[in-house]
């Protein structure tokens, strides 16, 4: 066995390593991200058109209670997709695509977090 154990092995000078803190959340980042684009591609299939802020129609009834749970877990790929396409119509300038890129990446690590709770809740991981 080498000196220093098994985690020795694995660490060489000058090349940086990532904690396993840091692993967990690119982890529940691409998580997040994933189950947002599952939804919103979802949505997309049955409904045959793009999953939107502004699918609350009037704003009442059961039908708009519905869609908060949707778009909890949906928003970061519609506000990606969102920046992406005005980026590409020339209409929005780098920071702005930043913040939304970053706000979307902090909401995806959140929803991932939950998911991962849900699923040990319900005794699946």
């Amino acid at each position: 066995m080498l000196q220093g154990g098994a985690a020795a092995r694995f660490e060489r000078p000058g090349v940086p390593t990532l904690s396993a803190e840091a692993l967990h959340s690119i982890y529940l980042l691409l998580l997040g991200f994933s189950v947002a684009g599952v939804l919103a591609t979802g949505y997309q299939l049955v409904t045959a058109r793009p999953a939107s802020f502004n699918i609350f129609g009037d704003g009442t009834g059961p039908i708009a209670v519905a869609h908060v749970p949707f778009l909890v877990f949906a928003a970061p790929f519609i506000m990606v997709r969102d920046a992406i396409r005005v980026r590409r119509s020339g209409g929005e300038n780098f920071i702005a695509g930043m913040v939304v890129s970053m706000i979307a990446g902090a909401w995806s690590l959140m929803s991932g977090r939950v998911v991962i709770q849900a699923v040990n809740m319900l005794g699946l991981g």
